[in-house]
């Protein structure tokens, strides 16, 4: 195992060594990139929203490019591992979001490798969640600075190689911070934000651009938010879980406007370009108040499960408005590294699969073609066969069509639907256009064969303690107990969900 990790460094290295073949000298922005964590596209104010207030957001989104026809995957893993290679996630042996299934393969070449390679200064201050074993980690994959959690939240505990430290808690958390664990004190998403702040004021003046990623591990359950915040909605929202994940979108509202206010006054808001995005579907309890007309939720292949917010704002080049085309989380690593002046040589092209939104960003009309994007929940038992969950939890989309089989297995169980006339994706059209499901299931079929050799962590076995764990015991001194043995027990049956989160 060790052999194969760090033969497949040395082909990684090879790889990013010629990744690059020029970058720009000037007129670079500085890039800072804000994903939350299970906030969902109807989770903000200004699309609606009855309840919730995002002032600070609705001010980003006035102020941004705004796709409104975008996609990631349905959990946060895959979305993460799509946004850091350009291609889908399956590809990159991420088919989960736990049990080895989350890490992202060595052999992938990372945008901060890229950006780093191009030339920028490179941090990242929350929730990782592409492997927690040393190899994979962000120091790794071309993170010059590291301030993360593990595992797929704070506090979480699973089999193998996915967990944090123990113990851990929302409130004052442990954080690894470029290899050393460090207890802070505070809200986690205000001590992200507030370590982002310092890491930029330090890194500002010098004569290279940054590249800030700021994932949030909020409003992901336990819905842990500061009583302050949490308050401001009881009373208003359905129950209890509810008003706390309000209030935790509440305190990544309060945390955006204060990290602006900061650019402004630092002199960077014009020549910084800010994208913020949501990971994956909302929460059942934000899209059951409000789900911007959508079906679905978190975990799904119904646009309620897929469609994420995505606000692009760079004042020195860009002018806000809506753009309707359809696109996805494999569209950002190749615009920004079109953006950062990075030209990719003919290898790494051929990793990615997105497009770069530039033309889209840049250009009222834009030429923009039709294309077809495949969603597939993943998250079949570990050690099953992939194949005999083909068709379950599974979506072919493109401008106009979306074919979505949900209960198939083996076999499909197509449903159509027209998104030119049935957002909602409401009434199923398939009978009336056969030749439209003929046609979208056929590329499905070719694209689920072309994934099949990627997946490279299906058989894996995991360490027989978290990594993230076993680092905080040889710092801290200690040792697991014996319920918390059970829980990273690789060989444990992982339908046995006893102490998991």
């Amino acid at each position: 195992m060790r052999v194969g990790i760090v033969s497949s460094l040395l082909t990684c290295a090879a790889l990013l060594a010629s990744a690059i073949l020029a970058a720009a000298p000037a007129t670079r922005p500085n890039i800072v990139f804000v994903l939350t964590d299970d906030q969902g596209y109807g989770d903000i104010s200004a699309h609606g929203n009855p309840i919730l207030k995002t002032p600070h957001l609705d001010a980003l989104r006035a102020q941004s490019v705004r796709f409104t026809d975008f996609h990631v995957s349905p959990t946060c893993a895959p979305t993460r591992s799509a946004l850091f290679t350009g291609r889908h996630e399956f590809k990159n042996g991420v088919t989960h979001t736990i049990l080895e299934r989350e890490r992202l393969t060595l052999e992938a070449i990372t945008l901060a490798d890229v950006l780093k390679g191009g030339g920028y200064t490179t941090g990242i201050f929350g929730k990782w969640h592409l492997g927690d074993e040393a190899a994979y980690r962000p120091e790794k994959r071309g993170f010059d600075e590291v301030f993360i959690h593990g595992g797929g939240g704070i506090g979480q505990m699973f089999p193998g190689s996915c967990g944090d430290a123990p113990g851990n808690s929302y409130f004052d958390p442990t954080i690894l911070h470029n290899g050393t664990f460090e207890k802070t004190q505070g809200y986690c998403t205000d001590v992200f934000f507030a370590q982002a702040l310092r890491w930029i004021e330090s890194v500002k003046a010098r004569d290279k651009p940054f590249f800030a990623y700021i994932p949030t591990n909020a409003p992901h359950p336990p819905y842990h938010a500061r009583p302050e915040d949490a308050a401001l909605y009881a009373g208003k929202t359905p129950n209890q879980q509810t008003a706390s994940y309000f209030g935790m979108i509440h305190n990544i509202d309060e945390n955006v406007g204060r990290f602006l206010a900061k650019l402004d006054e630092w002199g960077l808001a014009r020549d910084t370009l800010v994208v913020f995005m949501n990971d994956n579907g909302g929460d059942r309890n934000g899209a059951n108040v409000f789900n911007a007309g959508m079906r679905g939720h978190k975990a799904t292949p119904w646009l309620g499960g897929t469609r994420a917010v995505s606000f692009w704002r760079w004042p020195a080049r860009l002018k806000p408005r809506d753009v309707s085309e359809l696109t996805a989380h494999i569209d950002f690593f190749p615009t920004l590294a079109e953006i950062a002046g990075v030209t990719l040589t003919p290898a790494v092209r051929a990793q990615v699969e997105g497009r770069s939104l530039m033309p889209l960003l840049t250009h009222t009309g834009a030429s923009w073609p039709e294309r077809t994007l495949f969603t597939h929940l993943g998250r079949w038992s570990k050690g099953s066969d992939p194949g005999l969950a083909k068709f379950r939890n599974c979506s072919v989309r493109e401008p106009r069509w979306h074919l979505v089989s949900i209960d198939g297995g083996t076999d499909p169980a197509w449903q159509l639907f027209d998104m030119a006339n049935d957002r909602g994706e409401q009434r199923d059209v398939a009978k009336e256009h056969p030749d439209v499901v003929r046609r979208l299931a056929a590329a499905y079929d070719a694209w689920w064969k072309s994934v099949q050799p990627k997946l490279v962590n299906e058989n894996a076995t995991g360490p027989r303690l978290n990594p993230f764990a076993e680092l905080y015991w040889k710092q801290f001194g200690g040792g697991p107990t014996p319920e918390q043995l059970h829980r990273m027990d690789p060989l444990r049956d992982p339908s046995d969900r006893s102490g998991l989160r």
